[in-house]
């Protein structure tokens, strides 16, 4: 009886190690705040069909990323947050530059993003094309992609 109540409280005592310890991992994150850049829009060249490549179409860009915005809630100080004017400037740029298909750009937005903003530590991104050219009546085409920092 006592062997079975010794491993019962070990086993609990266990139990709540391991929650500690995986609260004090996630701890980072959860202090962590969110800066979103909803509905960037562009007209672009994007696609596989020759006539996108000279015609374009409109195209709707969403990018949320995490960062610590502890100090700069403090400090009150651009300096000390991720500028979401640069984000947008990546945005456009990459944009800018024509690919065949949605995913190869949203990935050049990404890799951009974590090197030349090395605070953030998560990315989701949407790139959509509105009015797409395939035979029917559809609002947009979307994909979205989440990556974590390595």
């Amino acid at each position: 009886m006592t062997l079975k109540l010794r491993i019962t409280l070990n086993s609990a005592t266990f139990f709540v190690t391991l929650l500690l310890c995986n609260f004090l991992q996630n701890f980072e994150t959860l202090l962590m705040g969110t800066i979103k850049l909803k509905n960037i829009r562009t007209f672009s060249y994007h696609g596989c069909l020759v006539e996108e490549s000279k015609i374009g179409s409109d195209y709707s860009v969403d990018l949320e990323i995490k960062t610590d915005l502890r100090k700069s809630m403090v400090t009150d100080d651009l300096a000390d947050t991720v500028d979401y004017v640069h984000l947008n400037k990546i945005v456009a740029e990459e944009m800018a530059i024509r690919s065949n298909l949605l995913e190869h750009v949203a990935q050049r937005i990404i890799v951009r993003t974590f090197n030349e903003l090395p605070e953030v530590s998560r990315i989701l991104l949407s790139v959509s094309k509105l009015n797409p050219p395939i035979g029917g009546d559809v609002q947009a085409v979307s994909i979205e992609i989440e990556e974590y920092r390595n």
